[in-house]
């Protein structure tokens, strides 16, 4: 319980603000928290637009894992961006040297969420670009 309500009032990965009783990632949520309609986060997160609109769709495995990926990385990335909505922005447009200039988000897109959290671990070392 006491675990549960640091979660909520901050204190817990970002990812666990998102998810609704059942453990299911709210798009919705997700969409709000950012600023975003569900046809932007489709877009982020490289999903089709209808994909967020139909419920049995949004809870699906392909799309909350997709939604996951991206939440796992903007979540490692935000104390050092200053916030979350930066950790978006970087999310969004920052190029990453170490993959030709690609952004966390195309990775992400192209399904290379690992490399990019094993990037992210190695930067977080002290490691170079």
């Amino acid at each position: 319980m006491v675990q549960a309500q640091k979660i909520r009032d901050g204190g817990g990965p970002l990812i666990f603000s998102y998810m609704d009783k059942d453990g299911k990632i709210a798009v919705q949520q997700v969409a709000d928290g950012f600023g975003m309609s569900k046809t932007q986060l489709a877009e982020t997160a490289g999903l089709a637009r209808e994909t967020l609109y139909r419920p049995e769709r949004s809870r699906g495995t392909k799309t909350q894992s997709r939604i996951r990926e991206m939440l796992e990385i903007i979540g490692r990335v935000t104390e050092w961006a200053g916030g979350k909505e930066q950790a978006m922005a970087w999310y969004r447009a920052q190029p990453l040297p170490a993959f030709g200039g690609r952004t966390a988000e195309a990775l992400v897109k192209d399904g290379k969420a690992a490399a990019v959290r094993d990037y992210l671990d190695h930067m977080a070392l002290g490691g170079f670009a």
